[in-house]
């Protein structure tokens, strides 16, 4: 217990890289706005936030103190970080923690502009990557033939040439761990997970720095008495099962191990999108039927979005749900015909949830389309119920 899974002798030990963009959406302002770097700024405003630019060249800026609103924070620069200012922070709460701060508007624009060049260069380098979204890729560099050390730099190099942005490069044998490492040594960091380094740097990490462990998930395990990733290990397999149930139980198992075969998928073809949310509070299905019906409808929109942006329509529509004991439960249904209309999708989606006993409060919520095709779908007209319960 408590060493890196042993490599495959018969083939290459793997080299994984998570290359994670600093503060991305900040660092992109600030190519824009130089003279606000080393200030506390961010971004999560509206267009009436824009910076006003006087006739001698002078811009003033929005400061958090203004806001008025329900918004939340985008991200933050780590200025701001340092006053306890993070994404997804109503930004009424941050205005109380750094109210001088700098307030933008977001530009989502500009950051995919800047994405695509980081990516771009990339994989002038290393091609094997797996994209993450805008600000964050998975990279396999197991054939190359460079130490990872001086790969990391020049992958380093190369994005800063290309955007004038620093990123920060975890590489280990496998996906969980370089997440966790590119983490480690931000901002501009390089970071190498090997032979002993599970123990001396993996372990004392909180359990919540662990993406698949939420709040709610680190809540319980910080009630269980298991704070950090060492703990998480030293915790019996029968105890975790009896908490969380078996497969969540078995996957807690393999993350304290260090233990990750996910390849690195570079696949344009998705075999199924999804779109799901894990939700601040329980909800129950009676007394928070609006809040519910209004997420539910809106992941089914987004859903269509996205189908709409890759070109695919869908023959297999489903849901899945997590109750407030982490039981997770699925449900799909087969149509005759593909689909990628959100009325269509929740309608389908719908009759999924009929089939489910929803007796219990539930945490997290998805829509998922599957059984992908180019083109474009079907509108449904089936009398399909829409309630939750």
């Amino acid at each position: 217990m408590g060493t890196l899974p042993p490599p495959d002798p018969a083939a290459p030990e793997r080299r994984i890289a998570h290359l994670d963009m600093d503060a991305f959406y900040a660092s992109v302002e600030l190519l824009r706005y130089p003279e606000l770097r080393g200030q506390a700024v961010v971004i999560g405003g509206g267009s009436r936030h824009q910076p006003r630019t006087w006739p001698d060249g002078r811009r003033e800026f929005s400061r958090l103190r203004s806001y008025a609103g329900r918004g939340v924070v985008t991200t933050s620069t780590y200025e701001a970080r340092a006053l306890g200012v993070f994404s997804a922070m109503g930004m009424m709460k941050a205005a109380q923690l750094a109210p001088d701060a700098v307030l933008l508007p977001v530009d989502f624009a500009a950051y995919r502009h800047y994405s695509r060049l980081f990516k771009q260069a990339v994989a002038q380098i290393a091609p094997v990557i797996e994209d993450r979204g805008i600000d964050e890729i998975y990279i396999d560099l197991t054939l190359l033939p460079e130490a990872s050390q001086a790969l990391a730099q020049r992958l380093k190099a190369a994005v800063r040439q290309a955007t004038g942005l620093t990123c920060s490069i975890g590489i280990s044998p496998n996906k969980l761990l370089s997440k966790l490492a590119s983490e480690l040594d931000k901002p501009d960091g390089i970071t190498l997970i090997g032979p002993g380094d599970l123990q001396r740097r993996i372990w004392p990490l909180a359990v919540g720095k662990v993406n698949g462990i939420g709040p709610k998930a680190n809540a319980r395990l910080q009630a269980l008495g298991i704070e950090t990733i060492a703990q998480l290990a030293q915790a019996k397999p029968a105890f975790l099962q009896a908490h969380f149930g078996l497969s969540y139980a078995r996957w807690l198992v393999e993350v304290a191990q260090g233990v990750d075969d996910r390849p690195v998928r570079t696949s344009s073809e998705p075999k199924s999108i999804s779109r799901e949310t894990t939700f601040d509070r329980d909800l129950d299905v009676r007394r928070d039927r609006n809040e519910l019906s209004g997420i539910f409808r809106r992941l089914c929109e987004l859903l269509q979005g996205d189908l709409e942006r890759k070109g695919y329509v869908s023959r297999t529509i489903g849901i899945k749900l997590r109750f407030d004991d982490f039981q997770t439960v699925t449900r799909d249904v087969t149509l005759p015909v593909p689909i990628s209309d959100a009325d269509a999708i929740r309608r389908a989606a719908g009759a999924c949830l009929r089939r489910v006993s929803l007796d219990k409060r539930i945490r997290l919520l998805g829509v998922r389309a599957s059984g992908l095709q180019q083109g474009s779908g079907a509108i449904m007209h089936e009398p399909v119920q829409l309630s939750l319960y």
